[in-house]
């Protein structure tokens, strides 16, 4: 069958289905149909291929069985389901409950954005309603006050007057649209943070609500109520794993009691648990969260609404088992917590000697070993599987097994090591005991095994929740001076006169005679031996000396004796030779 038709054919079984019910008086959604229809299929039970296509006849007893217990208000199987599907469709991560929070106040705001960013206001009249719509548009994104009071009106005209006066607009009209947009978030921030200053001193901020003081009374009491509701469940869970595990030891009560009502009771308050568990942390972080305090409110609003909502789903199971009867199955055992049950096998360990091919993480050498995602959410694999469906909380102290890259815990040692001989055989139970009983898919959280299955707050997150061990342990190490033998050349030399200089003293040695002495003091005692280079005369002589000279000048002056005159006159004669005649 082509996958069209398929999805046609599914569509018109989930709506006859809900018809049907309707007609009895009873709304479903169509989530729950869905559901419930593919729960149907999965149970083997019930005899359905899901290699062949469905005939008129699997039709219509699709619908019937569908039908059938979907009506069967008692059932606290279908109560739990119900739960699954209810909690599924409403809760999601405190950043998409903040994001899907901030996405309405945009869709509301945008009317009133769109008028202002397209205006094109030119006279007084129309600027003067600009600014106002400005104003109404800062108190409503900051949710301090309302735009029709006139006092909360006044202070935010006053304090964006002070940094947007109205001589402004012009410039404002100028900017593209998302400058404008941009510049009304900015406008919206710096308005809201003078007037919860003014508040803080006494001067302004009407229209105020004191959040903190509304957080810090409303933080407690739902935690409070959700602490209650945790205990009381916890409780119930507690009590119906002591009457199964009596049953397990009685096999002849079983006869005249119903276990598989009591087990499905036992996963309807463990899925309630399980979701209380997951909104308490939620309150937690909002005690810490002092800066966003409005995200807040409505976060607290939402999930105090998810809270009550629940209480709904845990009615079916109280029909069955009233206080009077609890009492009488009661008598005569021991109701133990979770933390009773682990605090009794704390010091039994795995022998991890004892499996060779198997791998082991302990508190002690797993750094990351509370955020490793542990397989049945932490219920013992191995008890579940041997004593018919019977949920008992895992102790990761005794060990936890890795096998096929999932992680599994279980409540005793001896549990341990016999899940470990033949891990498959123990997952194919399991799996079995989810098709008859589809809670467990959710409970268990079996998607992966039933990829059809998954939820859809879960779908985006399935790759994502895969956590690697972080293993620890002593370990040293020592780095050697030299890894490699060196491949220093001792006998290099780059220097080439150095070279030459070797090469002669190696060429000299060749001419050298060696000597050797001995005396008769010396003699018997040891040999001694020299070498000397011998002596020799040497000379050098350098090349010949020359010079040479100028002429050296001679002047002869006459007639400095003296004449017969009185005047004297002297004659001067150049005697100095040329130079070539040298």
């Amino acid at each position: 069958m082509p996958p069209t038709q398929a999805e046609s054919v599914i569509k018109n079984i989930i709506r006859e289905i809900g018809q049907e019910c309707a007609a009895h008086g009873e709304i479903v959604p169509e989530t729950l149909v869905a559901f419930m229809v593919k729960a149907v299929v999965l149970d083997p039970s019930n005899g359905f291929n899901t290699d062949r296509t469905l005939t008129k006849s699997d039709v219509q007893k699709l619908v019937k069985l569908c039908v059938n217990r979907l009506l069967d208000s008692k059932n606290p199987s279908l109560d739990t389901i119900k739960m699954q599907v209810y909690f599924d469709m409403n809760y999601t991560s405190r950043e998409e409950f903040l994001e899907e929070h901030h996405r309405v106040i945009e869709s509301r705001l945008s009317s009133v954005s769109r008028e202002i960013t397209d205006s094109r206001a030119c006279v007084r009249e129309e600027l003067e309603s600009l600014y106002r719509k400005i104003v109404s548009y800062v108190l409503l994104r900051s949710g301090l006050g309302s735009p029709t009071d006139i006092k909360i009106v006044r202070e935010a005209t006053a304090a964006l007057q002070s940094v947007f006066p109205q001589t402004e607009l012009g410039t404002f009209l100028t900017l593209s649209k998302k400058d404008k947009e941009r510049q009304l978030k900015e406008l919206t921030m710096i308005v809201t943070g003078i007037r919860l200053f003014n508040r803080d001193c006494g001067k302004g901020g009407e229209g105020i609500d004191d959040l903190p003081a509304i957080l810090q009374e409303a933080i407690p009491a739902t935690t409070q109520h959700v602490d209650s509701q945790l205990e009381v469940v916890q409780e119930q869970a507690y009590r119906y794993t002591a009457i199964l595990e009596k049953v397990a030891k009685n096999p002849l009560m079983s006869q005249e009691l119903q276990p598989y009502m009591l087990r499905e009771a036992l996963y309807n308050v463990r899925q309630c648990e399980i979701f209380l568990q997951v909104i308490l942390p939620i309150f937690i972080a909002l005690s810490n969260l002092w800066t966003s305090f409005q995200d807040e409110t409505v976060l607290i609003s939402i999930l105090s609404n998810l809270t009550t909502h629940l209480e709904p789903f845990l009615g079916a199971h109280d029909l069955f088992f009233p206080e009077k009867v609890m009492q009488v199955l009661l008598d005569g055992v021991t109701v133990k917590t979770d933390v009773c049950r682990i605090k009794e096998h704390i010091e039994d360990k795995v022998n991890v000697a004892d499996f060779k091919k198997l791998e082991w993480l302990f508190p002690e050498t797993t750094a990351n070993f509370d955020k490793l995602l542990i397989q049945y959410r932490g219920f013992c694999a191995y008890t579940f599987a041997t004593t018919d469906g019977l949920l008992l909380p895992g102790n990761p102290s005794i060990g936890i097994l890795k096998y096929k890259d999932k992680y599994y815990t279980f409540n005793t040692r001896d549990a341990a090591y016999s899940f470990a001989e033949n891990p498959e055989n123990y997952i194919d139970i399991i799996r079995e005991k989810a098709k008859r009983n589809a809670e467990l898919i959710q409970l268990l959280e079996l998607h992966q095994q039933f990829e059809s299955l998954i939820q859809y707050s879960q779908m985006k997150e399935v790759d994502k929740r895969y956590i690697k061990p972080i293993t620890k342990c002593e370990t040293g190490t020592q780095t050697d001076t030299h890894l490699l033998p060196p491949t220093i050349v001792r006998s290099y030399e780059w220097n080439e006169w150095e070279l030459r200089r070797k090469a002669i003293k190696l060429a000299n040695l060749r001419r050298k005679v060696t000597h050797s002495v001995q005396t008769d003091h010396s003699h018997m005692r040891r040999e001694n031996c020299s070498q000397v280079y011998p002596s020799k005369d040497v000379g050098t002589q350098s090349m010949r000396e020359g010079s040479s000279r100028v002429p050296r000048p001679q002047i002869y002056i006459a007639g400095l004796r003296g004449g017969q005159t009185k005047t004297t006159y002297g004659v001067k004669v150049n005697l100095t030779r040329a130079v070539d005649e040298t």
